[in-house]
């Protein structure tokens, strides 16, 4: 296990969408421990294998509800409406924005083992999912959002500074 370098700003390699995982293997396990351990290192929620340059369609995520590892996942059915709430990106380090997502969805998927499951998702988790499941289709979060939108950490510093 180790930690990768996380893909920051403009590489080409966040828009570049993910090609399918045909066959789980020893390279792939190893793949989902480093992203694991990355994702951990960088205090995030979830990391997309993109991210860190490898255009598989897989994906990490935990929301404090323990690690969840996703190979070929596939949302089925968003509902429960949208809700907006404020994300960041670990590739896109200093940005933030208020992006509306659904509330809940379905989810297909393999786990290492490469059984095939299927589960529901809401709130934070279902957020997380939604946009690392965006970064396999070469989707960044700003992509939902006019330039005015995007809110740079420091701008966001001296909001909170002023109203203390």
């Amino acid at each position: 296990m180790s930690i990768r370098i996380i893909r920051v700003g403009n590489d080409p390699v966040l828009r570049q969408r993910a090609k399918p995982v045909p066959e789980i293997n020893k390279a792939i396990e190893k793949l989902l421990d480093d992203m694991a351990d990355t994702m951990y290192d960088a205090d995030g929620v979830g990391l997309a294998a993109v991210q860190i340059g490898v255009a598989k369609r897989i994906a990490v995520v935990d929301v404090g509800q323990g690690l969840v590892e996703l190979i070929n996942p596939e949302i089925l059915e968003k509902s429960g409406g949208l809700l907006v709430a404020t994300e960041g990106c670990l590739s896109l380090p200093g940005l933030s924005g208020n992006v509306a997502r659904a509330a809940k969805i379905r989810v297909r998927a393999q786990n290492r083992r490469g059984e095939m499951v299927e589960f529901e998702a809401a709130d934070l988790f279902a957020r997380a999912i939604q946009h690392e499941v965006d970064h396999l289709d070469a989707i960044l979060f700003t992509d939902y959002l006019k330039p005015s939108e995007i809110i740079r950490t420091s701008e966001r510093e001296a909001k909170r500074e002023s109203n203390q």
